[in-house]
């Protein structure tokens, strides 16, 4: 079936992408606004775009109401983030820090969670977290009248010392790390179990 997307409702658009790109990393994103509050909200618009410099993007959508998500406004006015990546056991925690709660409230307290200083930039990062991105904006574009896309450059990263198989060559136990991911509908998440390998072909000369 054809789907027209400039012939949909934006909630149509938004079932079928997020319906069939799956599964999505999802960044676990902290800022601070330049009143010193700390925020904490996930993301799924969310992936890695290259290596040099490392960079990822986000997708931030905007509130229906208040226009730029809290997130959102503090990399516009300051930016800075963390994007963190989110473990099967911080699952409920990160689901609280999506509510839907007004500027000057902290996420981060409502879900109980604990936060260490970030070494380059001013966001704190999340304590338990086995992997946090220092990240700093490298370019804010406006792709419609409710979203903007962050391109950030990853100054330094964190990964927890159990999860570190050879520093020197980057290896990273990646299944040991336990990420999830988004899936389908509303709640909907996955976690890395039936894997499969193929060995990429040989160049053609």
């Amino acid at each position: 079936m054809l789907f027209d997307m400039s012939q949909l409702p934006a909630e149509i658009r938004y079932k079928i992408l997020t319906a069939t790109v799956t599964p999505r990393p999802i960044a676990w994103v902290t800022t601070r606004s330049r009143d010193g509050i700390a925020n904490a909200a996930p993301f799924s618009f969310f992936n890695v775009l290259g290596h040099e410099p490392p960079t990822v993007v986000l997708g931030l959508l905007r509130h229906p109401k208040r226009g730029l998500k809290d997130t959102a406004q503090n990399i516009v006015e300051t930016g800075e983030f963390v994007a963190h990546l989110v473990p099967h056991q911080m699952a409920e925690a990160m689901n609280a820090t999506a509510v839907d709660a007004p500027s000057e409230i902290d996420e981060i307290e409502i879900a109980g969670l604990e936060t260490l200083p970030s070494q380059m930039i001013a966001p704190p990062r999340i304590k338990g977290c086995p992997v946090a991105f220092e990240c700093r904006s490298l370019s804010v574009q406006e792709t419609g009248p409710r979203q903007i896309a962050v391109i950030g450059e990853v100054v330094c990263a964190h990964v927890a010392e159990q999860f570190v198989i050879d520093a020197q060559r980057g290896h990273i136990d990646a299944i040991g790390l336990d990420l999830i991911a988004r899936m389908h509908g509303s709640g909907w998440y996955a976690r890395p179990r039936d894997l499969f390998q193929l060995v990429r072909p040989a160049p053609i000369e």
